[in-house]
């Protein structure tokens, strides 16, 4: 019980590190009731806290490669950037999902097409909606997190590998003459953006440290992958 919520609270305070305070308060949680909590465990209030996290961060990378690509917005939309990432991320009831114009594409397949050179449209939305919702499988396709349910810490820790993929993806990948598909990091040959970078990699720590953490509450090991970029491939989740 100990070793698990020190675990929490470093989840909680990787989460807070490079992240602006000022005039800026930390929401809170969602549904604090004592009913709920009653049929939660420590793991479940990381997962919860794991997921929330990772998802905003999905936001900001969105609201962010938007930014630096307004030509991609303007493939899909004529709305400013942040209704769009809103109606992206809160309109769940309505695309659940599944979007025609990256033909219902979801997890890796989403990712890979953002970067095909066969692709016209909009590749913003499809590495975004790639991201989330292989996050969303790897812990079941859930977003709430109960007694009664079991995630894979193998799969985490897939995901945060993913993560990292995907990652340098976004910021090696070029079309054919040489220009990146999306920019990023990059802003010219002497400066770089580290926001990206940051914000990746606040989203592998977390997710590392919840698989770290529930391997050991589970008493499972974790097969630890290395791979060279050379070959980098997506792992299973």
């Amino acid at each position: 019980m100990r070793f698990t919520w020190i675990l929490t609270c470093s989840l909680l305070c990787a989460c807070a590190i490079n992240t602006p305070i000022a005039g800026k308060p930390i929401p809170e949680r969602g549904d604090r009731s004592s009913v709920n909590q009653l049929v939660k465990n420590d793991m479940d209030r990381m997962a919860d806290v794991e997921l929330a996290e990772n998802t905003q961060s999905l936001r900001n990378l969105m609201l962010k490669l938007y930014k630096r690509n307004p030509n991609q917005l303007a493939k899909s939309t004529t709305d400013p950037v942040g209704k769009r990432v809103e109606w992206v991320f809160e309109g769940e009831l309505q695309h659940h999902w599944q979007f025609k114009e990256i033909d219902n594409k979801q997890d890796t397949a989403a990712i890979f097409l953002a970067f095909n050179a066969d692709y016209q449209g909009d590749r913003v939305l499809p590495y975004i909606v790639g991201l989330h919702t292989m996050l969303l499988k790897a812990h079941g396709n859930k977003k709430e997190f109960y007694l009664t349910d079991t995630i894979d810490p193998q799969h985490i820790y897939n995901v945060a590998r993913n993560i990292e993929i995907a990652a340098w993806k976004l910021s090696t990948a070029r079309d054919a003459e040489g220009n990146l598909y999306l920019l990023s990091n990059e802003i010219n040959d002497k400066d770089r953006n580290l926001s990206f970078e940051r914000e990746f990699g606040k989203m592998i720590g977390r997710t590392d440290l919840y698989a770290i953490a529930l391997a050991e509450k589970s008493q499972r090991l974790i097969s630890r992958v290395m791979q060279s970029i050379a070959t980098m491939v997506f792992l299973p989740f």
